[in-house]
């Protein structure tokens, strides 16, 4: 599959689940504000801050799939991974909402109006919310997509949040109210927890962190014939745009000519071995040559 192909899948499915992740929302914003609950009104902004994430997907995938050009060498993937960034911040904005709200209902009680269609309500979109889930990050890994998989996540955390708030509902028609304001503060560690994961892993990928074990690559390359040293590894890059170089020591008669096959032989041996890798550069040094620097 092509970039563009990737990049189309992508979106389609971004599409499909911001429907989703916004109609989930409305139901749980609209029945909780009907019934006073904090708990649910809280779910619902976490399903809505969903939604917002995947229009944010959006933009950063029409980013990301532009061309090669003069200014972007290495294409505008990392655009990709920029966008779980901008998810992570909104996740963060939407737990400090959340932790407001639960913080005035202790200081303010408000008792929940709880029925049967609001169990119903829960019950159906944490449904929706797992088939989206299941789904997310089953793309997001075939497509090596930042955005599906980031999304995924936060939309578990969304399932774990729901099913609170049923324990919760069922905990305030028992008579304990003071429980809808506690698990809202809980649902806003999630929320947090969840974008404290994001950033993590757009952070290593946006400052160039490893991408592949040194000591992997370097037994790779060291069983390719006519390879005497490997050293000088480094690897970057998204899971599905990684770049590797690396200098290899060959024996100081080798010819221009094979020492060019030997290049593209490790090249391909590398982008075999590690899925993901799009680049890779070589730089030959003579054995006897790099011994002698060395002992300068």
């Amino acid at each position: 599959m092509d970039s563009r192909d990737r990049f189309q899948q992508i979106r389609r499915i971004l599409i499909y689940i911001l429907v989703l992740n916004w109609g989930v929302a409305a139901a749980k914003l609209i029945y909780g504000w009907l019934i006073s609950s904090a708990s649910m009104k809280a779910d619902g902004f976490h399903s809505f801050s969903d939604g917002s994430s995947n229009l944010i997907g959006l933009i950063g995938i029409w980013v990301a799939s532009r061309p090669i050009d003069q200014n972007h060498p290495y294409g505008h993937k990392k655009y990709e991974t920029l966008t779980s960034v901008a998810i992570s911040a909104l996740l963060f904005f939407v737990c400090f909402n959340v932790l407001r709200e639960g913080i005035a209902r202790f200081i303010d009680p408000v008792i929940p109006e709880v029925n049967l269609n609001a169990f119903l309500v829960m019950i159906v979109t944490m449904a929706v919310n797992f088939f989206v889930m299941v789904y997310e990050n089953k793309k997001g890994k075939e497509l090596k997509s930042d955005i599906l998989v980031s999304d995924a996540l936060h939309t578990r955390a969304d399932i774990l949040t729901s099913a609170f708030v049923i324990i919760t509902l069922m905990a305030i028609k028992l008579g304990y109210p003071m429980v809808d304001p506690i698990v809202s503060l809980l649902i806003a560690f999630f929320i947090g927890y969840a974008a404290v994961q994001i950033l993590r892993e757009s952070a290593r990928v946006l400052s160039d962190a490893a991408a592949i074990p040194i000591h992997e690559i370097e037994r790779v390359v060291l069983a390719i014939k006519g390879v005497k040293e490997c050293h000088k590894i480094r690897s970057r890059g998204r899971e599905d745009d990684i770049h590797i170089d690396l200098h290899i020591l060959v024996d100081r008669e080798m010819d221009v000519h094979r020492a060019h096959h030997l290049s593209y032989a490790i090249e391909n041996k590398i982008k075999k071995i590690f899925r993901g890798v799009t680049d890779v550069v070589v730089h030959m040094e003579p054995m006897e040559a790099e011994r002698n620097k060395s002992r300068i």
